[in-house]
Parts: structure tokens; C-alpha cells; sequence
């Protein structure tokens, strides 16, 4: 069984930082990009940032770009992302996602990931 669980979110002030952490159990990790999206209130989900099976690869919704990095620590089934510089309109509801395959032209598109966590609320205060 499949399984993603976010941790690392809180309240914090514009200009701070976070770390959000994704443990994954279930599949051979290496194998899946993943993904991170956000849901704020009364808007839709919204990708935020992937990285391939190996890491090698990464892509970033322009509004995080110079702010966010994702990573993976595939010994460890874990996909993290750090914030930087958080504003307020980063405040949402943090998700990340297992994806089959790495694709730039797809990554963006939540219905084509497989498996979800719980998500992880995120609140940045002005």
C-alpha cells in the first residue's frame, strides 16, 4: 500500500522560511517523480514544484521560482522542499504527490498523479 506523509508546516512570518518533508512507503521510491502542489481557501490545487526519480530534474511554477527547492533523499524515501522568503499568498494547504513518470509537459497537471499525502497546512503571516 501506497502511502505519503507531509510534515514540516506552520505558522511563520513573511520573509521566513520552512521545510516541508514527504516521507513515502509502499513503491520503489526511485522510481516516481513527485511533486508538490497547494490549496489555498476557495482557489484550486496548484502545482508547485517536481523532481524526477533521480533528482536530476526539477521544475518550478514561476511564482516560487529563486524562492523554493525541492529535493529527494531517495535512501530515505523522502522528498522535501524548502521555502524561503515566505509571503503571504503562500499560505495554503501543502500537498505532495507520486507520480509514474517525469514529464515536463505533465507534471503540472494534478489528475495525472497517482498517489496523495494528507497535506500540510502552511500559514505565513504578514
Amino acid at each position: 500500500q501506497v502511502q505519503l506523509v507531509e510534515s514540516g508546516g506552520g505558522l511563520v512570518q513573511a520573509g521566513g522560511s520552512l521545510r516541508l518533508s514527504c516521507a513515502v512507503s509502499g513503491p520503489t521510491f526511485i522510481v516516481y517523480a513527485m511533486g508538490w502542489f497547494r490549496q489555498a481557501p476557495g482557489k484550486e490545487r496548484e502545482f508547485v514544484a517536481a523532481i524526477s526519480g533521480t533528482g536530476g530534474r526539477t521544475y518550478y511554477t514561476d511564482s516560487v521560482k529563486g524562492r523554493f527547492t525541492i529535493s529527494r533523499d531517495n535512501a530515505k524515501n523522502t522528498v522535501y522542499v524548502q521555502m524561503n522568503s515566505l509571503k503571504p499568498e503562500d499560505t495554503a494547504v501543502y500537498y505532495c504527490a507520486l507520480k509514474s513518470t517525469y514529464s515536463v509537459a505533465t507534471m503540472t497537471t494534478a489528475g495525472l498523479y497517482n498517489y496523495w499525502g494528507q497535506g500540510t497546512q502552511v500559514t505565513v503571516s504578514s
